[in-house]
């Protein structure tokens, strides 16, 4: 399991319906032989988080990954991801690009699940500790960003995963409803901050909607791919970079906070490459603070989202 303490042979039984892992094994080999073509000689692997399944396939060639999912609501957004993803690849980003299947399809519907093949990429998850891999990051996203700008089927990804609210009404929105165990003086200064900000409206684009260190594969300091663009949407650009900041260091448990230095090294990066326009840049400090306060939790705190948000509150007032 890749975040949940189940019992892994039970989620395997009542999600996806294998009573042992041979048999999910032998069905994964026969289906990626059947839909793609491909020769697997074994699965070394398997790995299941909520309604999705990941299986690690040797061939005689590079490994496989073969990813399916049971639960049917996804599937058109699992189809638009595949596109956009084997779209990027197309253009050189480093992402794990679908192994077109033998009817030309990226994402498959057979058995009951939604299905994609990937080569396996060899990297490591991102440690944020790691100057130069940070700095990786935010060159990459901010050349997603831009290979994203022109992606002709937009519409498509807006049609699974509307176009969020305007991203005032959204503050104002969680600000009313603010759980009660968050600094006051923290929800004040968002408010003041919310109040300040320039009256023209951000752009949108299609965006990753997740970057973070469980999802960016690094080697020697640079970024080997960006995977699992499930959560992918139309949004503002600024939003993904200010929220990927805070979250940078996070994996599948005991999130943290990241240093406000890993923030800046990894926004410098961002910009090197693309800059942000002024009306994106008088955002930041909203969008980090308000990011830092959603993750504080009610009574313990071991990672310290309280300590960080209250550092950016100090930082702010200064």
């Amino acid at each position: 399991m890749l975040w949940e303490t189940t019992d892994a042979a039970l989620a395997l039984r009542d999600r996806f319906g294998f009573a042992t892992e041979d048999d999910a094994a032998t069905w994964a080999i026969a289906t990626v032989r059947t839909h793609w073509g491909v020769a697997a000689t074994a699965c070394s692997r398997i790995v299941m988080s909520d309604r999705n399944a990941l299986a690690w396939l040797d061939t005689d060639d590079d490994p496989v990954l073969l990813k399916w999912c049971v639960e049917s609501s996804r599937f058109p957004r699992l189809a638009a991801a595949a596109d956009v993803v084997a779209w990027l690849g197309d253009r050189g980003l480093p992402v794990s690009a679908p192994v077109p299947a033998l009817d030309g399809s990226v994402q498959v519907e057979v058995d009951g699940v939604s299905a994609g093949l990937q080569r396996v990429l060899v990297g490591e998850l991102l440690d944020v500790d790691d100057p130069a891999a940070v700095r990786s990051v935010g060159r990459v996203v901010a050349e997603l960003h831009d290979a994203l700008v022109p992606y002709p089927a937009a519409g498509a990804v807006a049609a699974v995963r509307p176009t969020p609210a305007p991203l005032t009404s959204q503050v104002q929105q969680w600000l009313e409803g603010a759980p009660v165990h968050l600094p006051s003086d923290g929800l004040e200064l968002l408010r003041t901050l919310l109040g300040a900000l320039p009256a023209e409206p951000l752009p949108v684009q299609v965006v990753h909607g997740d970057v973070r260190s469980a999802n960016v594969l690094c080697a020697d300091g640079r970024v080997v791919g960006l995977v699992d663009f499930e959560d992918l949407r139309v949004d503002h650009r600024v939003v993904e970079l200010a929220r990927a900041a805070v979250l940078l260091g996070t994996r599948f448990h005991d999130w943290a906070p990241v240093g406000a230095d890993v923030q800046a090294a990894f926004r410098q990066a961002y910009e090197s490459v693309s800059p942000l326009s002024s009306v994106e840049a008088a955002w930041w400090d909203v969008l980090v603070l308000w990011t830092s306060l959603a993750f504080v939790p009610p009574g313990d705190d071991p990672t310290g989202w309280g300590a960080a948000a209250a550092e950016q509150v100090r930082r702010l007032s200064g």
